[in-house]
């Protein structure tokens, strides 16, 4: 059974979904954009037989507290910090990751910060190199050159809900295995004050994470977490060639790709929750 719950950081409630025993070995399910910890609601589903699940929600997010720019700074440090300390006060000091879109740049700052902590990474379209930013960056990358009126005007159709759709099933062999909740929550909450400004700020600062690469591929290097790749091969932001450039740093990897999309689970859930299995058992 999953269970909703919420845990104050620092003035901020973190809501989060928690299920199986913590006596098991703990997975920690870290959500993308524009999505929440809804992403992970068949991984909770499946696999807390075995495994203590705990997927957060970002500040901004989900079933979180929404604190206004001015109350919160939204870049992926001070995210990923947020993140770090809920970790820590709810007392985890062993976990292996599942990272995806966003959960990367916040994965792998927490595991550069305790490498010791983590046992293992699940990677699904959780990106760490240059050569996996692909054709869905274009108007982001001209935002970061010049962030003015028309460069923030030309990503706002991202926020509508047939730009938020699109997320899900561009890319899917069956969109009618999509299931539409998802999009749809993440229009409500995109749909808030200042919940544009957010997330464009985000896109803005995520400039700061491509300048982290180097330092998270060297973390790799170093500490040679076990890693599983379930990658959707058709997403336009991280394409499969940032998958396979996971293999230069990763001497343990078990190598997987999904004709779907950015949301892989979404389509392959059953296929990759199966490879999850069989990857924990073995790893830890």
């Amino acid at each position: 059974m999953t269970k909703f719950k919420k845990i104050e950081i620092d003035g901020i409630n973190i809501a989060y979904r928690e299920a199986g025993n913590p006596e098991n070995p703990t997975l920690v399910l870290l959500h993308g954009y524009p999505a929440s910890s809804h992403q992970y609601r068949k991984v909770l589903n499946a696999l807390s037989d075995d495994y203590y699940l705990i997927a957060p929600d970002y500040p901004g997010y989900g079933n979180s507290d929404f604190p206004s720019p001015d109350e919160y700074e939204y870049t992926f440090e001070n995210i990923s910090k947020t993140m770090d300390s809920f970790l820590e006060k709810k007392g985890l000091n062993s976990y292996a990751i599942m990272i995806q879109d966003y959960g990367a740049p916040i994965g792998f700052r927490i595991a550069v910060k305790h490498p010791e902590r983590v046992t293992a990474i699940i990677n699904q379209n959780g990106n760490a190199y240059e050569e996996g930013l692909g054709k869905g960056w274009e108007l982001i990358r001209y935002f970061w050159a010049d962030r003015n009126e028309k460069t923030e005007k030309a990503l706002l159709p991202a926020f509508t809900l047939d730009g938020l759709k699109w997320q899900y099933i561009h890319g899917t062999r069956n969109p009618e295995t999509v299931n539409p909740d998802t999009w749809h929550l993440d229009y409500l909450r995109m749909s808030r004050p200042y919940a544009h400004k957010v997330n464009l700020d985000l896109w803005y600062d995520y400039q700061d994470n491509i300048k982290q690469y180097p330092l998270w591929q060297k973390y790799l290097r170093e500490h040679q977490p076990p890693m599983l790749i379930v990658w959707g091969k058709n997403d336009e932001y991280f394409p499969e060639q940032g998958a396979q450039a996971f293999k230069k740093d990763v001497n343990t990897i078990d190598y997987n790709i999904y004709d779907t999309g950015h949301f892989a689970l979404e389509e392959d859930g059953e296929k990759i929750i199966a490879k999850m299995r069989l990857f924990m058992k073995k790893y830890f």
